[in-house]
């Protein structure tokens, strides 16, 4: 049988890999596996091809008898938005257009269910052997739900989640200035509004919606430069950059340094442990091998327990599910509130990072200072599956005869006394990943490039 979902849904090149005809088949499988009157949620990011996309998986939805409701007249909604309406309007599933941070010629399709969380391993395989094989359910002529129904509230709804889960007195008394890069896409919609509504003065960057984003939608130190330097000129209290669905949050502090979401993830966590979680949820993180050592060496003095995943949102989500805890995250900016949503969510990580200012009187860069010091280098090389996962092989042989620490998870990750680093086949695109943090900047430069340059020998045996 053929393979569709990755790390985190459908995703592929418009018109190349991702075609209408895909979509529409994918639909019918969605509505065919969950069975006719299924109600749907279905809603998009701003990415080129989006309409043609959502039009096509709507058609098969309503062609095997799901009741389809759209997030606002076109659609336009963050994922968290969507997700968390999905799971607050009590929807049965939810469907998204979007590929998320993936450079912009990619879209995708990703299937959320009534927890507001993506569906599991074990459904994304049971929908795939529906595709391949053929055997939708299509529904009689006068059984077929033609019209789509506009959910208004979507938006709203998920605005109100945000706010009303902080303290809004406290971030309002502060008088914060903030600087926020919606990657000229949905969080446009919602992320300036929750600042409004707790009393932020707002500064915003490529707050519209474009098919052609000013910058990479994939939010990192490099991509954020020109956001960093506004932040400093501005003199604002903070930055943040989104992704191109709203589900990441990456943070700039006043000086305009750029942080990854491991450091914040640390912070948030042992912040929720000391002031917001109750006494009854395990002292637990989950958070993906591709975060930094730091965060078990930080949260290991709050008695925080970190339990570690393979990469994508998706296996935090399920773990916090199934065991209980206070928070995950991933080192991308992705991060999870329990008594929010289940799923990564940026608007959610903003206003939790502001009350944490608030309540602790302390500077952006004075709480990322509070964190030990790593130095971090992440690059791709591009290269088929089968190459990664080949070079990922060969690694593993290598570093367990060494006498190292290795994990094999997701890739391979291998810590060592003053460095760490983690080698895996990308989920979404075909790259190979490779993420190295030493105590050294060198250190961890000349590693990074040892590494890239053995991955690239591998291949070509």
């Amino acid at each position: 049988m053929g393979k569709l979902f990755g790390t985190d849904g459908v995703r592929g090149v418009v018109n190349k890999e991702l075609t209408p005809l895909l979509a529409l088949r994918l639909g019918m499988a969605i509505a065919s596996h969950y069975g006719e009157g299924v109600r749907i949620l279905v809603g998009r990011d701003g990415r080129a091809g989006g309409e043609m996309i959502m039009s096509a998986v709507i058609a098969g939805l309503l062609a095997s008898g799901a009741e389809v409701y759209l997030a606002g007249r076109r659609g336009y909604a963050p994922t968290p938005a969507i997700q968390y309406a999905v799971k607050e309007r009590g929807y049965d599933l939810g469907v998204i257009i979007t590929a998320s941070h993936n450079p912009p010629e990619y879209n995708g399709i990703k299937v959320i269910s009534s927890l507001g969380i993506e569906i599991d391993r074990e459904t994304e395989r049971r929908i795939e052997q529906v595709f391949f094989e053929e055997r939708f359910r299509l529904v009689p002529w006068n059984r077929v739900r033609d019209e789509v129904r506009v959910d208004d509230e979507v938006n709203d709804l998920y605005i109100k989640g945000v706010v009303d889960k902080v303290d809004k007195n406290l971030v309002r008394s502060k008088g914060f200035r903030v600087v926020v890069d919606c990657a000229n896409n949905v969080a446009s919609i919602t992320t300036p509004e929750i600042l409004r509504r707790l009393g932020v003065k707002t500064y915003t960057l490529a707050c519209n919606i474009s098919i052609n984003p000013y910058r990479e939608p994939e939010p990192t130190p490099s991509s954020l430069q020109e956001t960093a330097r506004i932040v400093r000129t501005l003199g604002a209290d903070l930055g943040v950059g989104h992704d191109g669905d709203g589900d990441r949050a990456i943070f700039i502090d006043e000086a305009g340094e750029v942080w990854w979401g491991d450091r914040t993830g640390a912070l948030l966590s042992r912040y929720i442990a000391e002031y917001k979680s109750p006494k009854n949820v395990p002292r637990a993180v989950y958070t993906a091998v591709s975060s930094s050592r730091l965060v078990e060496e930080y949260l290991k003095k709050v008695g925080v327990e970190v339990r570690w995943t393979p990469v994508g949102s998706i296996n935090i989500g399920y773990r916090l599910l199934e065991e209980g805890g206070i928070a995950g995250f991933e080192e991308n900016g992705g991060f999870l509130y329990p008594p929010h949503l289940l799923a990564r969510d940026g608007g959610m990580t903003l206003a939790l990072f502001l009350e944490m200012m608030a309540r602790e009187n302390k500077r952006a860069s004075e709480l990322f200072n509070e964190l030990p010091k790593y130095y971090a280098i992440k690059t791709k090389i591009p290269m088929p599956r089968n190459k990664a996962l080949e070079v990922v092989k060969a690694l593993i042989d290598e570093y367990q005869a060494k006498g190292v620490r290795v994990v094999t998870v997701d890739g391979i990750r291998v810590d060592a006394e003053d460095y760490w680093f983690l080698v895996r086949p990308s989920g979404t695109e075909p790259v190979l990943r490779i993420m190295v943090e030493a105590k050294n900047p060198e250190k961890a430069r000349q590693l990074a490039e040892e590494l890239a340059e053995k991955a690239r020998r591998l291949s070509r045996q």
